[in-house]
């Protein structure tokens, strides 16, 4: 059967908080890859809401990367941190729906929480917020959003259980998954001085760019949950989606900066070529995926 996609777009969206390594360039090939099969276009993203962690030098040196490894994108790079008015009429209409709250609990939870709210979360959160301030009244909302310096926009799980149901959507390669709305936690959806999260900055640009595929990482299943959510909620376009398998260390541990994975820089230092880097991910490991773009 002919797949079946609103727009030919794939896109690669990395955040410039350390330099890329391996597992960028298989996510990055392969998306690539993609859309040349589809005849759409390749769409480069910088996903750079974290002020704190981003950095000028690792955006450039994903464009050299990307320029070293041939892979041609659309010339308009949408910079997330440019963009803050989209997510904050996202947050607005959220807000509209009864869908957020404001949450008001310990500095450093909410700290903690609001730092992974930034980068797409590829492993999966063991606690679920308790929804201790969704019990606030208005008048207590009111009163602690006027008097409050630090607070989160969280996802009220519970309503958008109650106006949803059931929502399903389709891997193309793992199959069909069922959204168990009800018993995920409420998450962070935004902040006070950021309007926006890894989960809505995410979700909205996939929409505004007019993303029909979205090829990503496996661990990345259980965001996707979170995502269908968000584009029903807002009426926004909803792509398909191809979870590829990750790149492994020798370890079976998943490639990430934060395990210090050899970085694309080390590897053009150390003397290898394209086709060596490519080679050491399995060039037919990528080429098997395709087939399951038809």
């Amino acid at each position: 059967m002919k797949l079946k996609l609103y727009s030919n777009n794939t896109r690669f969206a990395p955040s410039p908080t350390g330099y890329m390594h391996l597992g960028h360039v298989f996510s990055a090939l392969f998306s690539y890859e993609v859309a040349k099969k589809l005849g759409g276009k390749f769409i480069l993203r910088i996903e750079d809401i974290d002020s704190q962690r981003s950095s000028k030098i690792f955006e450039e040196s994903i464009y050299e990367d990307l320029e070293w490894l041939q892979i041609k994108y659309s010339k308009d790079v949408r910079h997330q941190s440019r963009n803050m008015n989209d997510y904050q009429g996202a947050i607005q209409e959220l807000q509209k729906l009864d869908m957020v709250y404001p949450c008001f609990c310990s500095r450093s939870k909410i700290k903690a929480e609001i730092m992974r709210a930034g980068n797409a979360p590829h492993e999966e959160e063991n606690s679920i917020y308790p929804g201790t301030c969704r019990r606030l009244s208005k008048e207590e909302r009111i009163e602690k959003i006027a008097n409050e310096n630090s607070f989160a926009w969280r996802l009220n799980i519970r309503a958008a259980s109650k106006k949803l149901g059931n929502l399903v959507w389709n891997d193309l390669r793992l199959g069909k998954y069922t959204v168990p709305v009800g018993t995920m936690g409420d998450v962070v959806l935004a902040r006070k001085d950021v309007p926006t999260s890894y989960h809505l900055s995410a979700t909205l640009d996939d929409h505004i760019q007019r993303i029909g595929l979205v090829t990503r990482g496996e661990d990345l299943v259980n965001a996707t949950h979170i995502h269908k959510i968000i584009q029903v909620l807002l009426q926004l376009k909803s792509p398909i989606y191809l979870h590829h398998p990750l790149i492994l260390d020798s370890n079976g541990i998943r490639l990430s900066k934060r395990t210090r994975a050899q970085t694309v820089k080390s590897l053009k230092a150390s003397g290898l070529k394209k086709e060596d880097v490519i080679g050491l991910f399995g060039k037919e490991n990528m080429l098997s995926l395709l087939n399951f773009i038809k």
